[in-house]
């Protein structure tokens, strides 16, 4: 019987891999050097022993290695986990990252290297092995000290900067030749593309695992994941982008999910296999020869890889507030150079820019940093106070001064970076997807078209599907009146030109995107169209299917993107009364000399302007519940009214009244409310259960408040509360609503489900 050569092949590396990193274990060595030393032994620069003979399908095999590997490392990295790590993390990893990629780039160049295999020096070297650092912190007992704690965050950044290095190293690869102008606009476009990618990532996906979550099992788990993964691998080399950002990204949506462990788990064993092939692929091109050559330029990389390591990852300790002690542990606890690097030299070669000889000398600087790294640790202590021993006074006194001062300081951000940072976000993120709808519409949707009908109509359905998205978007990207605008709006006059100019720089790059289109299809002849697209897509963002279309939308993505938490806090504390801790009431009487004396409710607007409802009117003995918007408000009244604080706050402001000393919570209200329950307010949770009248109607449309006399202050949708909903939105079946209004009115609302929480 023929043993196809390929089994052969497979069977020795394995059973090599597998002593050697037995021996390993017991040496208390890092299992990943036994594995590409069990890769050396089985490779042609071995010829003691079995030599590899299909090399071209092994190496196919680590490429699927890197793609899994990438993938699980994606599943690590849920967004909520990123926002955990803090300033340090994120100062550190791209403070030394940086630094020492330049000092890379530079000695590679001082050594002749060409500048494609300098950029890629620089690039390894900047990546720590998170592998071996945990190991090290495990064996030397200080896992549990602050410093290692800031080090596992930098490296969880690092991992991230890293995918995202080898997307900018395969554009850069790709377009050598290309200028710096146009290298831009590229990098740009798949940046834009890469966040509609995601988004529409974390809308689909864990809705769709949900609801087939029920039908399958382990092994139908398995094949549904890493065929997502390969799938958007697939993708994103059609994009521009690498397979590996691919498999990252299809990880790290994963990861946002509550299956995230379950597909973790039921792929580990397929990771693990195939990262064994990966790493004995390294130690197959280890060239002995090519390290005693390269000699002279290992010892100089692995030392540079420490010292440029310690220098800058400490000076992103002290820039982002942590000690001088703290900062040099960290700097010397990352200088192991990772297995990240690995890939990336992978890469290099793949693409064909990286001289294949580098290969080696990384993985000789790589052993070499490895195996120092307990040493560094355990000396990172003397060289501290040596340190201190040795700097002048003045500067102790200036980085002790600058630390407690950045840790003692309050996160306060003040107003206006409050709401620029929310008017930088809404630009990019809407504005993105406009763009990409517009781009996508005109270089894709329209030739595509142009094969089923004539070129004409293959603008104007494209131009129609453009204008559609941009009308979904258009309402949530000039949204203005939220709490912290009309903080700033009532604060001060000065604020509002600044305000002004911001508005009007988004809507001339909505008109911009609006313009492109048009032009791109129908000529500059036809420009003139512009004005009407521009006011039909007004009109169009404002009526109530597009508006409550938007509303759906954005409140599932919210909720994917939040099912991780929300799942894991149900099952720790069960079904929570969410509502009468995030709604605050507070009550005052009218003045006298009131502008608004004699106006309607619906008049006012506070609703629309300041986000808050008005609950209770007591005028004189009457107690009004629910009062309709025709209800006038007169001198005398005591008005209840309801919100979140900040929107309280803001009303304060805006009605030039005095805050009361104490804020009410929405529960603390109904427990100090009048005894007698005919004029006093009930709240009540109710599930949605699909047989109500009002199920599957917008709020506005339901007339729960003029029929039923009650009010909607939340929805709680699979988990996902939100508080004071837009009229707009719909209740669906399995909700869950909290209502306001008399104990009676309440009740009866109630009835009308089958199950009342």
């Amino acid at each position: 019987m023929h043993i196809p050569s390929l089994v052969m092949d497979l069977a020795m590396m394995l059973i090599v891999a597998g002593i050697v990193s037995i021996i390993f274990r017991k040496l208390n060595l890092p299992v990943i050097l036994g594995y590409i030393l069990a890769g050396f032994i089985t490779s042609p620069y071995f010829p003691l022993f079995f030599n590899v003979e299909d090399q071209e399908t092994i190496s196919t095999l680590s490429e699927l290695g890197v793609i899994i590997i990438l993938f699980h490392i994606g599943l690590e990295f849920d967004f909520h986990k990123l926002l955990s790590v803090g300033s340090t993390a994120i100062v550190t990893a791209i403070v030394k990252m940086s630094g020492v990629l330049a000092v890379g780039y530079c000695f590679g160049t001082m050594i002749g290297l060409s500048r494609m295999n300098s950029v890629f020096l620089g690039a390894m070297l900047s990546i720590s092995s998170t592998v071996v650092i945990r190991k090290a912190f495990d064996e030397l007992g200080v896992a549990g000290e602050k410093y290692t704690s800031l080090v596992m965050g930098t490296l969880i950044m690092e991992d991230l900067f890293g995918v995202f290095i080898m997307v900018i190293l395969s554009s850069l690869a790709v377009r050598q030749n290309t200028g710096g102008t146009e290298l831009m606009i590229h990098l740009g476009l798949m940046g834009c593309y890469l966040v509609v990618w995601l988004l529409l990532g974390i809308f689909l996906l864990p809705t769709f695992l949900n609801k087939i979550m029920t039908l399958m099992n382990r092994e139908m788990l398995v094949v549904l994941s890493l065929g997502i993964c390969f799938c958007m691998a697939l993708i994103a080399r059609r994009l521009g982008f690498s397979v590996e950002l691919g498999a990252f990204l299809a990880g790290s949506l994963f990861a946002g999910t509550k299956h995230a462990e379950e597909v973790e788990e039921s792929t580990s064993a397929i990771k693990d296999m195939f990262s064994v092939i990966f790493f004995l692929s390294v130690g197959m091109l280890v060239d002995p020869s090519v390290i005693a050559e390269q000699w002279t330029s290992i010892l100089p990389i692995a030392i540079i890889a420490i010292l440029a390591k310690l220098i800058f990852a400490s000076l992103g300790m002290v820039l982002s507030g942590q000690s001088l002690g703290t900062a040099i542990r960290s700097g010397f606890s990352l200088a192991p150079i990772g297995e990240f690097s690995y890939i990336i030299a992978s890469l290099g070669i793949s693409l064909g820019v990286m001289d294949s000889y580098l290969y080696p000398v990384i993985v000789a600087a790589s052993v070499l940093t490895t195996l120092i790294t307990p040493v560094l640790i355990r000396s990172s202590g003397r060289f501290t106070e040596f340190l201190r021993g040795h700097l002048p006074e003045k500067v102790l006194d200036k980085m002790t001064q600058y630390s407690s001062s950045e840790q003692d300081k309050e996160e306060k951000i003040p107003d206006w970076g409050v709401w620029l940072r929310q008017y930088f976000q809404s630009l990019l993120l809407y504005g993105t997807i406009m763009l990409v709808a517009a781009v996508a519409g005109v270089h894709l949707a329209a030739p595509a078209l142009e094969n089923l009908t004539n070129g004409i109509w293959a603008g104007v359905i494209s131009c129609g599907g453009i204008y559609m998205v941009i009308a979904l978007f258009l309402r949530p990207m000039l949204k203005f009146h939220d709490k912290v605008f009309t903080r700033l709006w009532l604060d001060s006059k000065a604020n509002r030109p600044p305000m002004v100019l911001l508005i009007c720089i988004k809507v001339i790059l909505i008109s911009v995107i609006v313009f492109y289109p048009i032009h791109q299809m129908f000529g500059a002849h036809r420009s003139i169209l512009f004005i009407a697209f521009l006011v039909a897509i007004l009109v169009l963002s404002k009526t109530d299917f597009i508006t409550t279309s938007y509303l759906e939308m954005e409140t599932r993505f919210l909720r994917n993107l939040n099912e991780k938490t929300i799942h894991r806090l149900q099952q720790e504390n069960g079904q929570q009364e969410w509502l009468n801790e995030d709604i605050n009431i507070f009550s005052y009487y009218v003045p006298e000399d009131a502008p608004y004396i004699g106006k309607q409710l619906s008049e006012l607007e506070w609703g629309r302007r300041y986000d808050v409802l008005v609950v209770k009117i007591r005028r004189g003995e009457r107690s009004i519940l629910l009062p309709q918007g025709s209800m006038e408000v007169q001198a005398g009244d005591k008005l209840y009214v309801v919100g979140n604080l900040a929107a309280v706050c803001n009303l304060h402001k805006a009605l030039d009244i005095n805050p009361p000393r104490r804020i009410r919570t929405l529960r603390a209200f109904m427990e100090t409310d009048y005894p007698d329950t005919e004029n006093a307010l009930a709240c009540l949770a109710i599930q949605v259960t699909g047989c109500e009248p009002y199920c599957g109607q917008s709020i506005m449309n339901t007339q729960i408040l003029n029929k039923g006399h009650c009010m909607i202050l939340g929805i709680q949708k699979n988990g996902y509360p939100v508080v004071m909903p837009d009229p707009h939105l719909t209740i669906r079946k399995d909700d869950v609503i909290w209502v306001m209004g008399s104990n009676n009115n309440v009740g009866r609302l109630a009835a009308f489900s089958v199950c009342s929480l």
